[in-house]
């Protein structure tokens, strides 16, 4: 491991400031510490900022607010949780091993590297490690990689369950910088590839975030997550998709989806809602936000399956929350 220095922070104030420098946030280290082991990460000066008050989970009039240093554990399991927003805890659970949920935070999880071999792989071509260098999953193995979003320049999916849920939820991150507070879509968090494959976020040099807030909607207690991967324990997402509906007299009066394991972001599927929006809940507007969802996907040689399994998973994710809102209305 490269050498680096350590120091734990007990203000937002000294946390902003040696981030400003160029210094690395420290939270539960899951993913930051791994990748400084392969030494793909090799960051100079580490903070600790576990000692800011930023755990709370609380219901506002906005909405739900969660801290930045909850850890995903104490997320998933906390009663305003799975009463209000029961799809974010579900996404957490289908996240993480528990020994992984223990330690991780809401805002370390929203801000992981990605998964690709090839960013983990020192000798190997990635533009996200290093820029100018090339995309070897191209060309290479790409059977999890992305089918949307993609560019020559990069073809790997996001990480996060949490994020897909988030989006589809229109959360909404906070980050404190010195000018003060600023809010953003969760969405808006993540920049699609492009040619600047290395520039993930819009967080920037400085700024820390501190909560997220999910409002409330008729929505909300009646959404699934549907997460497909390789084998039945802890394992990335070859797809998975959060929906939640807002069914009345049989017809649908609202509706988010967003999925993921498909995109370099976690991807919104504003078309499949538009389709069905106000239209008979049922198989027939089920399988119709499913072709929908589908558009514009760019299969890679060794992903295409991908396809057919987004427009199932999207199905069957409308089919368990339409169970839920049959259920509570």
């Amino acid at each position: 491991m490269v050498p680096f220095t350590y120091d734990a922070v007990q203000s937002e104030q000294e946390a902003r400031s040696a981030a400003a420098a160029g210094a690395r946030f420290l939270a539960g280290g899951t993913t930051l510490v791994d990748l400084m082991r392969e030494e793909v990460e090799r960051p100079e000066s580490l903070i600790d900022i576990n000692q800011l008050p930023l755990r709370d989970i609380q219901m506002e009039s906005g909405g739900l607010i969660i801290g930045a240093l909850a850890r995903m554990a104490e997320v998933a399991a906390h009663p305003l949780v799975t009463r209000e927003q029961p799809l974010i805890a579900e996404a957490l659970l289908e996240g993480a091993s528990p020994q992984l949920r223990n330690m991780a935070s809401i805002g370390g999880n929203l801000m992981q590297r990605v998964r690709c071999p090839y960013f983990r792989t020192l000798d190997a071509a990635c533009n996200k490690r290093q820029p100018g260098s090339g995309c070897a999953a191209i060309e290479g193995l790409n059977n999890t990689h992305a089918i949307l979003g993609a560019s020559e320049h990069c073809v790997a999916t996001h990480p996060s369950d949490l994020a897909v849920a988030l989006v589809a939820l229109d959360a909404v991150l906070r980050v404190r910088r010195d000018a003060g507070l600023r809010e953003f879509p969760v969405e808006d968090l993540y920049r699609l590839p492009g040619d600047t494959p290395h520039i993930e976020h819009m967080i920037e040099p400085g700024e820390l975030i501190v909560e997220v807030v999910v409002p409330r909607g008729a929505y909300a207690r009646r959404a699934r997550y549907v997460k497909v991967r390789d084998r039945a324990s802890y394992e990335f997402a070859l797809v998975s998709v959060a929906a939640a509906l807002e069914i009345d007299d049989e017809q649908i009066r609202s509706v988010r989806l967003a999925a993921g394991g498909v995109g370099t972001k976690p991807w919104r599927l504003r078309a499949s809602e538009a389709a069905i929006m106000g239209e008979r809940a049922g198989r027939k507007a089920w399988e119709l936000a499913a072709s929908r969802a589908i558009e514009g996907a760019r299969p890679l040689s060794g992903n295409g399956y991908k396809v057919e399994l987004l427009r199932r998973t999207v199905i069957r994710a409308l089919e368990l929350s339409a169970e839920i809102a049959g259920e509570t209305r």
